[in-house]
């Protein structure tokens, strides 16, 4: 915006001093001093309390976000009953058992039999990662059809 010549609101002539006056619109320096020093300030103040309310307002109206459901499979070995840590911590206090184990721990065996998934991956072939039964896929590819017979899923010791 180029600066006018005259004041819009008296008509006087205007004469550019400083930078500053460009701020000041095209006002003359009487017309500035009857208006008072607040004219800037008001509509940056009037902006930013807008603003804030705004914010505010978007944060009070914000929906609560969603409980967190944490899902299992149906065949998982971990049960629904809560943990009892009392329990627990008096078990491992007992003096009759010097080594407490808080959990079990499966131990395969030579005999158990080992199958890996069988799922096909990305790069189209079969996933060698291992499960625990032959039906079973690794946790990338639940629910995906295996590409290899039943016999070829077996883990040969």
């Amino acid at each position: 915006m180029r600066f006018q010549n005259f004041c819009t609101t008296c008509g006087a002539p205007l004469v550019p001093k400083s930078w500053w006056r460009r701020f000041r619109g095209s006002v003359c320096d009487d017309c500035w001093s009857k208006r008072g020093s607040g004219t800037i300030r008001r509509p940056i103040v009037l902006t930013l309390v807008i603003v804030a309310a705004a914010f505010g307002l978007g944060r009070y109206l914000r929906p609560a976000p969603p409980p967190l459901i944490i899902q299992r499979a149906a065949n998982s070995p971990l049960s629904d009953t809560p943990v009892d840590l009392s329990a627990l911590a008096n078990k491992s206090k007992s003096k009759d058992d010097p080594s407490p184990q808080l959990t079990s721990v499966t131990v395969q065996t030579a005999d158990d039999a080992v199958y890996i998934c069988g799922a096909r991956t990305k790069r189209g072939t079969p996933c060698h990662r291992r499960v625990q039964a032959a039906g079973e896929r690794c946790f990338q590819h639940k629910g995906m059809p295996a590409i290899l017979p039943l016999d070829k899923l077996k883990i040969k010791p």
